[in-house]
């Protein structure tokens, strides 16, 4: 598969900034707190930088009804993830044949 590893990386600084504000409600997703949500993303941005490709756990992490999901859905910023979403699977799909 092919990746836009800078789109990719930038985007995962803007979901960390999402995850980080200090209303985000963590109580309907998988992640513990703001803190193992953080780390997460951290340590799958530091994969995708020196594999140049998306790992299984960050596309779990996108998908519908996914931690990050619930994270802006119960935060507020639903609509925003969806952008978000969408940046994702486009920068996924970068160099695949059309």
């Amino acid at each position: 598969m092919g990746v836009d590893v800078v789109a990719m990386v930038d985007l995962l600084g803007e979901v960390r900034e999402w995850l980080a504000r200090p209303d985000s409600d963590y109580s309907w997703s998988s992640f513990l707190d703001a803190d193992t949500a953080l780390a997460e993303i951290d340590e799958l941005t530091a994969r995708v930088r020196a594999d140049g490709r998306v790992p299984f756990g960050l596309s779990v992490l996108f998908a519908p009804t996914g931690p990050i999901q619930e994270v802006a859905l119960s935060s507020g910023w639903g609509e925003e993830f969806l952008a978000l979403a969408d940046r994702f699977d486009a920068a996924c799909s970068a160099g695949e044949p059309g």
